[in-house]
């Protein structure tokens, strides 16, 4: 074989190898694209992110509201159900919200090696400077910064607001993410796949102004006193 031959195979093998990788790494069936995404983070592609939100909000209103579609029912009903552990994932889960949940899993920066979440992870980092509430913020970052973050914790103060997630979309965010997306690992893909679709365009209400996943064995509360005193402000 000709040496201008070889380095013309070559090429092709790579450009094929390419394309591949890319067809494979890459999420294309965005349903929201039309909606104006609401989650800014710096130096970090959020797109993926938005479609997860607005999906797992169409889930969470036709479990809980199916006729109204409020928003905040949605929140307030399935942090409940999540945090006290009654929470069915799989029959909440729809399959777009899977499917969005396929592409999150190739995000190593957002998961830990055994599937929690990286609560240091550009996105929620991003997520837990930003919350509206000046105290959830707080909390939330002390919680992260002491190695003591977990749902069952943070859920006391995050009951009492996630009424207001429509209006606060990086507290929703978080609720998506660490409560919803983060639970789904253990849920059969097939089964949900095989459900027959509900998509809605779930739009924000009016603003006011106003699960849990269990301990990894290596995780540590290093200051349970500071926790207690957030907890309780």
């Amino acid at each position: 074989m000709s040496k201008t031959l070889l380095n013309i195979t070559i090429s092709v093998l790579c450009l094929t190898l390419f394309n591949c990788k890319n067809e494979s790494g890459e999420f294309n069936n965005y349903k929201y694209a039309d909606q104006e995404n609401v989650i800014i983070c710096d130096n970090l592609d959020t797109k993926l992110y938005f479609e997860a939100l607005l999906s797992f909000e169409n889930d969470i209103v036709n479990k809980y509201d199916p006729t109204s579609k409020s928003i905040r029912r949605g929140y307030s009903f399935f942090t409940r159900d999540i945090l006290a552990g009654r929470a069915g994932i799989e029959e909440i889960v729809s399959p777009h919200s899977m499917e969005v949940f396929e592409a999150l899993k190739k995000d190593t920066d957002l998961w830990n090696k055994d599937n929690t979440i990286n609560y240091n992870s550009k996105l929620l980092t991003c997520i837990g400077n930003n919350f509206k509430n000046n105290n959830l913020k707080t909390t939330f970052n002390a919680l992260v910064s002491t190695n003591s973050m977990r749902p069952e914790i943070f859920g006391a103060p995050l009951i009492k607001l996630v009424k207001n997630a429509h209006d606060d979309r990086y507290m929703a965010a978080y609720v998506a993410f660490d409560l919803f997306y983060a639970n789904l690992f253990d849920v059969d893909a097939e089964k949900v796949m095989q459900k027959a679709e509900n998509t809605n365009i779930v739009k924000p209400e009016p603003s006011f102004n106003p699960a849990a996943k269990s301990n990894p064995d290596n995780l540590k509360i290093s200051n349970p006193e500071k926790v207690k005193e957030l907890i309780n402000k």
